[in-house]
């Protein structure tokens, strides 16, 4: 899905706050799905020793370009579902944005089998919420413009505050292999001028499965919103949420 156009990914996406990676542990590590390796950078600066599974060959070759003044950082480039597991098990095994690609019958499973007992799974995720700001109007009108050229636009669709997004830790709950999962937020703002929106717009998957002419229909309306309106200056708000589960010394590998 992102694989098209990795240099527009690793440039346009948004990153993480760099203090969720001192809630993590510092050893031996899987990264599930690093992209164009946002994530990954950080851990690897961190002094981790990283194994970075990565399903799109694009992907993998910038995060590998970003990545080599890592040394103990390798990225492979397959998919998780069917890549062997290494003999030697992994302090942390991280999903970074990435978690609820991988096929949900083995995701949780198999990360507790890539652990040592007592390891941590981490999934990151993150979510454009409402700020409680006057920045929330341009979202609002710019649905209008979602209405117009994407017929799954459910309507009166309106941004969520962060504290009514739930806290998800049901796959966790039933897993064997868990303890109770532990979440920690942080609510942060970005700018984007009119082009860097767009762009990162263009990274989104909703937004590149629509057909050509309504996704170019949809950009051009949005951004003649931003130009016209509101002096291309747009903030979105984010929450970017960090889950983690410890693995039980009783689970088997």
């Amino acid at each position: 899905m992102f694989n098209g156009d990795a240099e527009l990914y690793d440039r346009a996406r948004p990153g993480y706050p760099a203090e969720l990676f001192d809630l993590l542990p510092v050893g031996r590590v899987l990264e599930i799905g690093p992209g164009t390796g946002q994530a990954t950078e950080a851990l690897a600066a961190r002094g981790n020793q990283i194994v970075a599974v990565e399903l799109g060959p694009q992907m993998a070759d910038v995060a590998r370009r970003k990545l080599a003044r890592f040394p103990r950082v390798e990225v492979v480039t397959t998919d998780f579902e069917t890549w062997p597991l290494p003999e030697e098990p992994f302090d942390l095994v991280l999903a970074a944005t990435s978690f609820h690609w991988i096929d949900p019958d083995i995701r949780v499973s198999k990360a507790a089998r890539a652990l040592r007992p007592g390891g941590m799974l981490a999934t990151i995720s993150t979510h454009h919420t409402a700020s409680g700001t006057d920045a929330d109007e341009f979202f609002a009108d710019a649905q209008e413009c979602y209405l117009r050229f994407d017929p799954d636009t459910p309507p009166g669709l309106l941004l969520e505050p962060a504290d009514e997004i739930p806290m998800d830790s049901a796959e966790i709950d039933a897993s064997p292999d868990f303890g109770p999962a532990t979440f920690h937020r942080f609510e942060w703002d970005q700018p984007y001028s009119t082009q860097s929106y767009l762009d990162v717009l263009t990274t989104y998957s909703g937004h590149r499965a629509l057909p050509p002419a309504a996704r170019n229909g949809l950009l051009r309306c949005i951004g003649n919103l931003s130009d016209s309106k509101y002096a291309s200056q747009i903030t979105k708000h984010y929450l970017t949420e960090l889950r983690l589960a410890n693995r039980l010394t009783t689970a088997t590998r």
